[in-house]
């Protein structure tokens, strides 16, 4: 049954969500089950408003900017929605003649995929999710279009950072990434070597409690081995228990907003083994970057997006599209659908097997992974000495 469609984008932007928006528009402009093309603006708050802007007649040159375009183009929200809201929903859907739904977003987002799938459902007005974190916590799929290009900007900057450590060999410093429970974007990290000749010391996740003591331990070696470094770490380190390192300093449902783990680290040095320690922390910078944006990252978001499209008009819905490898010598990954009850609120953590047995850095089979989501070969820093 023909009828309109509607994008909505959720969560913290990436690089590349505008890809997944950008091959969502085009495959929707082009299906012959789609009448007009529709986006939201502001996420489910400004769909809730009726902040709803035509696209259908967008020529590919209008668009084609979203593909290199950070944030998100048409707005997103973190909107703590109850049932009355997703009830709210429907007479709005049904106002505007749309017959399918896209969300496109991480794990809270996913969440709210399925709800409002479970309220349309007897409507018969198709709901599917395209992926999209940059901490790749998503369940299901092999990774999340987002990761690739934050941990291309993480690897890249952390080859950075070490290669000024080395030069002015004088201090420890402590980079903090992104990363609320999972580890994935801090173990990018791991990845500088592959652009510069020395990488992080250290490296902590929060897959597992933080030991001050043993921490302390870790970098007073690092200090009488070679008198300097680099140190990773997660903002959402804890200690045994669950209790962050840091105290909050305030959480609003799924949004928290860490104290200064960096900070807190570098502090630590300076005052229980006063040593020179400083602390450096990208946060939204490294979230959306387009210079560090990975051309495989992009490529998959805007496949993504497509996929959806095909999904959604073909009867598909309570889906999500997901992405997994295809085996093989040579990278190539295929999207499938999975059933949203799977993804929603359901977090993926960074496997045993790509942390060291110290807990405090990252195996070769995480660079492996990793490395071909970063896209082309990072590059390479020269050192003389």
């Amino acid at each position: 049954m023909a009828g309109n469609l509607i994008i909505m984008h959720g969560g913290g932007p990436t690089a590349v969500i505008n890809a997944s928006l950008y091959g969502a528009i085009r495959q929707a402009q082009s299906s012959p089950g789609v009448d007009r093309v529709l986006v939201a603006i502001g996420g489910t708050g400004g769909f809730l408003r009726e902040q709803i802007k035509d696209v259908t007649d967008y020529a590919d040159d209008q668009l084609r900017g979203l593909l290199s375009s950070p944030a998100s183009a048409i707005g997103t929200s973190r909107d703590a929605l109850e049932k009355p809201e997703y009830e709210a929903m429907v007479p709005i859907l049904r106002k505007h003649n749309i017959q399918y739904v896209l969300m496109n977003g991480g794990n809270g987002t996913m969440d709210t995929c399925g709800k409002l799938y479970a309220e349309c459902a007897a409507n018969g007005i198709g709901v599917i999710g395209i992926p999209k974190t940059m901490d790749n916590d998503l369940a299901v799929t092999d990774h999340a279009p987002g990761f690739g290009s934050a941990a291309r900007y993480v690897a890249g900057s952390t080859a950075e950072l070490c290669c000024d450590v080395e030069g002015l060999p004088i201090h420890v410093v402590v980079l903090e990434t992104s990363g609320r429970n999972a580890g994935w974007l801090t173990a990018a990290a791991s990845l500088a070597t592959d652009s510069y000749a020395h990488g992080p010391d250290l490296i902590y996740l929060p897959e597992r409690d933080f030991d001050q003591a043993a921490f302390l331990r870790d970098v007073k070696k690092l200090i009488d081995t070679k008198g300097h470094g680099v140190v990773v770490a997660s903002e959402g380190l804890h200690y045994a228990g669950g209790k962050p390192i840091v105290e909050p300093i305030f959480t609003v449902g799924r949004a928290t907003y860490f104290g200064d783990v960096g900070s807190h680290l570098a502090n630590l040095i300076i005052k229980e083994l006063g040593y020179k320690a400083r602390a450096e922390k990208p946060g939204l910078l490294g979230r959306a970057s387009i210079l560090w944006q990975s051309e495989t990252d992009r490529d998959e978001a805007e496949r993504c997006g497509r996929a959806a499209v095909d999904a959604v008009t073909a009867g598909e819905s309570g889906k999500m599209v997901a992405l997994r490898r295809v085996p093989g010598d040579t990278y190539r990954c295929e999207t499938f659908l999975a059933d949203i009850r799977q993804v929603m609120m359901t977090e993926r953590k960074l496997p045993e097997e790509f942390i060291n047995a110290e807990g405090n850095g990252i195996t070769e089979a995480f660079k492996q992974w990793c490395r071909p989501l970063l896209g082309s070969p990072l590059p390479k820093l020269m050192d003389l000495r």
